[in-house]
């Protein structure tokens, strides 16, 4: 891709959001992170609207599973149930480690599931094999 890489971030946690921001930086890939605390502020970005009128299709979606509001596997279920949004990636973030939400997060078509390290290196590690994956080697759909 010669553009840069629209990514959603989809967390509540602000030291997770700064610590995906600081590994994003550090990576080689030129990478756009945008931003929002809950499921209800994301599927407002996805679907443009409350004030998210001129968001940007992202390229992929990094989603946490435990939010307020609305939970990352509801908003999920949104994303691949809409026929618009369906092929963006969505990769699952998050600190759970529970064989149920690995395995409903995926029977909802979750590309990846992914937990997240407490320690910054390691997360920083994760963030870089991220990149290099779904950046380097996945070949992405043309966007509408």
């Amino acid at each position: 891709m010669g553009s840069a890489i629209e990514i959603l971030l989809v967390e509540d946690n602000e030291g997770d959001i700064i610590l995906t921001k600081k590994a994003f930086e550090k990576g080689k890939i030129m990478n756009r992170l945008h931003v929002v605390k809950d499921g209800e502020q994301a599927l407002d970005y996805l679907f443009r609207r409350n004030g998210y009128e001129n968001s940007v299709r992202p390229d992929m979606i990094l989603l946490d599973l435990n939010m307020p509001k609305m939970n990352g596997q509801e908003v999920l279920k949104h994303i691949k149930a809409d026929e618009g949004l369906k092929t963006i990636p969505v990769i699952i973030l998050t600190t759970s480690n529970a064989d149920e939400d690995i395995l409903k997060s995926y029977k909802l078509q979750a590309s990846s599931y992914i937990r997240k390290p407490v320690d910054f290196k390691q997360f920083g590690q994760v963030i870089q094999t991220l990149q290099d994956y779904w950046f380097t080697v996945v070949r992405f759909p043309t966007k509408d």
